[in-house]
């Protein structure tokens, strides 16, 4: 017994000199960010945000350095507004440490059934993922800078856990649905007409919302437990991102493409609600900013500015122009936006919505019209897709050689992309590589497989005649 004792002492004795270890070193990450990038966006918007508070246009304030000025919606205005109240590095620290938060817990949803499915312990595996992604530029940028990028992303993250709930939910209310109705003749229409139903609604109507109120009832959980395990939530984070950003209402049509009707209603009321609110505490700057800000897309810096790895920003330093041809940019933005949703729809079909997200947020990326390394957080989950579905191929011998060849190349293609995000050399922003590699996650993102298919009743094994006989009639000669 000393023996067990001491031996768990020491293991808890390790724990603690680890934890303490990761702490020292991110805390020594978050100053050299800080220090690096010298939060030049959260000293705009600080200023921005005091002279409007004295009485002053919220964007009519310009940086005497490089004329940039205020470019967020006035509600992440409203939302950072309380920061001011502290001095510059303090708000830094706050916004870093919040980042901080966002980021384990965008580890923790997306990071966490890889984690399962490869039979390793969820907690040090998330916190490792968390670790590698705190060393990306995308995550460095956004802390640096003191962007809010990392909450929002959080926020779209969020709904994968409402959205994974709710289609459990109707998995299961369509099982029993089919296991209840049984056809005396040929259950096949009958799977066909549940299964068609199950796809062109969100949820199955009184049926899936009885069968949930049943199964978390059992479980002596009240109203609050019902709607967090039935996932009726999912659309909040992304009615509140959208309000947060407008490049985020990419998210709700993807709701809408892939019939997740409920989820995208969600998130337009809620963005809805945010506005209005919004409009009744700041009306000049709320028709301020949708009648003319946000469409001043050289507002922070201009859109041919090396940092913007944007299709937009690739065509204006390729036309030699400060902004891209308008046509130009909008047909091939249209094309990339076209081939990101259809994608993420085929995803989504397979049960991997983590993919699907991915997809749309990659395809906002390359298709707005400024994207900085703080915009382009939607790589580190592409990096994590193509890693997981690399060792699936590889690590499963029943798969054919091509298949395990091509989980070699996505294994390589996640050792590349990460380098890439880690180093970010100068000569790869003249040479659009951020972008273009953006373009061909667009186009070639693997998606694994996900949550089982839909259940389906196998048809009888006799199948009734072409020309059916007269009731209680018998052929000739058999």
């Amino acid at each position: 017994m000393p023996a067990i004792r001491n031996i768990a002492l020491s293991a808890a004795r390790m724990r603690s000199g680890l934890v303490a270890v990761g702490v020292l070193v991110t805390a020594a990450i978050i100053t050299l960010c800080l220090r690096r990038y010298g939060l030049s966006t959260l000293a705009v918007e600080h200023e921005a945000i005091r002279g409007w508070l004295a009485g002053d246009g919220l964007y009519a304030y310009r940086s005497p350095e490089n004329e940039a000025g205020a470019a967020q919606p006035p509600a992440l205005t409203l939302l950072l507004t309380p920061l001011t109240l502290l001095p510059l590095v303090a708000a830094g620290w706050l916004l870093a440490l919040a980042g901080l938060a966002a980021l384990l817990l965008v580890t923790l949803i997306m990071a966490g059934p890889v984690a399962r499915r490869h039979g390793r312990r969820r907690g040090p595996f998330v916190l490792a993922a968390a670790a590698l992604a705190l060393l990306a530029e995308p995550v460095r940028a956004a802390v640096g800078l003191g962007r809010p990028e990392l909450l929002i992303f959080a926020l779209l993250a969020a709904d994968l856990v409402g959205l994974r709930r709710a289609a459990r939910v109707r998995h299961r209310s369509l099982a029993a649905l089919l296991r209840s109705r049984r056809s005396p003749r040929g259950r096949a229409p009958i799977a066909v007409r549940l299964t068609r139903a199950f796809r062109r609604a969100d949820y199955i109507g009184d049926l899936s919302q009885s069968s949930k109120r049943s199964e978390v009832d059992q479980t002596g959980g009240g109203t609050l437990r019902r709607i967090w395990a039935g996932g009726s939530w999912a659309g909040i984070g992304t009615g509140l991102a959208t309000a947060f950003s407008a490049t985020a209402l990419l998210f709700v049509v993807y709701l809408l493409v892939t019939r997740q009707r409920r989820a995208a209603l969600t998130a337009v009321a809620t963005a809805t609600m945010v506005t209005l609110g919004v409009l009744v505490v700041a009306p000049a700057e709320t028709f301020a900013w949708y009648g003319t800000t946000m469409w001043e897309l050289a507002r922070p810096a201009p859109v041919s500015d090396l940092d913007n790895q944007s299709l937009a920003g690739v065509m204006a330093r390729l036309y030699g122009f400060p902004a891209p041809p308008v046509l130009v940019w909008f047909s091939f933005g249209i094309l990339l936006v076209a081939v990101g949703l259809i994608r993420a729809r085929s995803a989504h079909t397979e049960g991997d919505e983590v993919a699907a997200f991915t997809l749309v947020g990659l395809t906002i990326a390359v298709a707005g019209p400024v994207t900085t390394a703080a915009e382009s957080l939607w790589l580190l989950p592409a990096v994590l897709i193509l890693a997981d579905a690399g060792l699936r191929r590889r690590l499963s011998s029943r798969l054919p050689r091509a298949t395990r060849r091509a989980g070699t190349a996505y294994l390589t293609m996640a050792a590349a992309g990460y380098l890439i995000l880690i180093t970010t050399p100068v000569w790869s922003l003249r040479w659009n590589l951020p972008a273009l590699t953006l373009i061909l996650l667009v186009n070639t993102l693997p998606w694994r497989q996900g949550s089982p298919a839909l259940p389906t009743i196998r048809p009888a094994p006799h199948r009734p005649a072409a020309i059916p006989l007269p009731r209680g009639g018998t052929v000739r000669g058999s």
